[in-house]
């Protein structure tokens, strides 16, 4: 058998330490050379890891297969990342990529109770046929946990190395490589050696369709969106507007809605500014899009991050990436904060009209600006109607509506999230 040693484009592997560790039983099961009780001993260490790790990934089945499926769609290389959103590719890579791929079809053939013989050990037919307590993952989603387990098989029953190097690739095609191909979302961390990415495993499944009414402005998102994953030219975008009226949502059922055609996000707070540069030079040569997005974004007079945003998004001699564009939501269209007492300030500075325009020249950097107004009474008892409905809550429409506008007075007024709220509360009032 190959050694995994010989392996040339996939190497440090998130949970390395197991993966060599097994690997080496497999190569070394019949070396004489090696103590049986040292080998037997390190056998149930690597089982021990592999129980832990389904467990929290929510694995289940071959765990030793789900295991080599997920070290394979994690490891970002010269291949899987060349063929992220791409698929296929031409060139020599493709013959470097067959040799790690025999190595790799090779671990998936080794038939493991050949181990429990070698070591007089037991617990092979856990290991291949290990069900789950509930299919649930604390690291992924649902969705992905089940596109792990679904590879694993089809990489189970791949007859050539061609044709498991195939099934690798088709998945790096459909979902990417690594956490920026598995996940949707992501936040930043600051570290003492730069800014780190980190998936958000549970966003909210929202969608464009839930946000009742606001067409327009749905449209605005929408069109500028496209542009931007179909490669066209897109423009950084500002939603601004009342409080509660869907900004934030509709971002969310952006990045929903255009996953599969490789569109992420990045969400930023105005503290995290300094790693945005560290941020864009980790992502501008991937084959994704990327949102960064910044909600509630507004400073006071005194807040001097936006200055760094503006430099970000337009300035400096680097050119931002045509693979990034900031989406920002806001209640103020302006961003910078101006009261009635600058004016008197102004009037002492020679140069007021300088001091106005830089102040109004970071929301100019927004090229698509997009109100979110409050609906008045019509629309909001529509939102109501419309949300009952999606929620089944039986009631008699002009009941429904006269605790709605009791609702409202006393929760904050009209808006969307309100409604919800609404909502929300009759739902916790259902009795069983």
């Amino acid at each position: 058998m190959s050694s995994t040693k010989e392996l040339i484009l996939y190497k440090d592997f998130e949970n390395g330490k197991l993966f060599y560790d097994f690997t080496w039983l497999i190569e070394n099961y019949d070396n004489d050379y090696y103590n049986k009780e040292d080998k037997a001993a390190l056998y149930y260490e690597c089982f021990h890891d592999l129980i832990e790790i389904s467990v929290s990934h929510g694995f289940e089945g071959n765990l030793w297969h789900n295991f080599l499926a997920f070290i394979l769609i994690n490891n970002e290389n010269a291949y899987s990342r060349s063929c992220e959103i791409r698929g296929k590719v031409a060139g020599t890579i493709n013959a470097v990529a067959m040799h790690d791929f025999t190595i790799f079809k090779e671990l998936f053939d080794f038939d493991l109770h050949t181990l429990e013989t070698a070591f007089d050990v037991t617990g092979a037919d856990l290991l291949t046929d290990y069900q789950s307590t509930d299919g649930s993952s604390k690291v992924f989603n649902q969705r992905i946990r089940n596109r792990i387990c679904e590879l694993s098989v089809h990489l189970d029953e791949a007859e050539t190395v061609e044709a498991f190097k195939d099934a690798v690739t088709k998945f790096y095609q459909d979902f990417g490589v690594g956490k920026l191909g598995l996940h949707k979302a992501f936040r930043i961390e600051h570290a003492e050696d730069g800014a780190k990415i980190i998936p958000i495993t549970n966003i909210a499944h929202v969608k464009l369709d839930d946000l009742v009414g606001y067409e327009i402005a749905k449209k605005k998102l929408i069109d500028n969106t496209e542009a931007f994953v179909n490669g066209k030219q897109a423009n950084n975008c500002l939603l601004f507007g009342d409080a509660g009226t869907g900004k934030s949502s509709s971002i969310k059922a952006i990045v929903n809605q255009y996953y599969d055609k490789g569109l992420r996000m990045i969400e930023v707070y105005k503290h995290q500014f300094q790693d945005l540069n560290d941020v864009i030079a980790q992502i501008k040569n991937r084959n994704y899009k990327f949102i960064i997005y910044m909600d509630d974004l507004s400073f006071e007079e005194f807040e001097i991050e936006y200055k760094y945003l503006k430099a970000v998004i337009e300035g400096g001699l680097e050119k931002k990436p045509e693979n990034v564009l900031i989406y920002a939501t806001s209640n103020r269209r302006h961003l910078v904060r101006e009261k009635f007492s600058d004016k008197a300030e102004l009037a002492d500075d020679l140069h007021n009209n300088d001091t106005v325009q830089e102040k109004l020249s970071l929301v100019a950097r927004f090229g698509v600006q997009i109100y979110f107004g409050a609906p008045d009474k019509k629309q909001f008892q529509q939102i109501v109607r419309v949300l009952a409905d999606k929620y089944q809550i039986h009631m008699d429409e002009e009941a429904l509506l006269l605790e709605a506008n009791k609702w409202e007075l006393s929760h904050g007024g009209l808006s969307g999230r309100t409604a919800q709220q609404f909502i929300n509360y009759l739902l916790g009032q259902e009795k069983e």
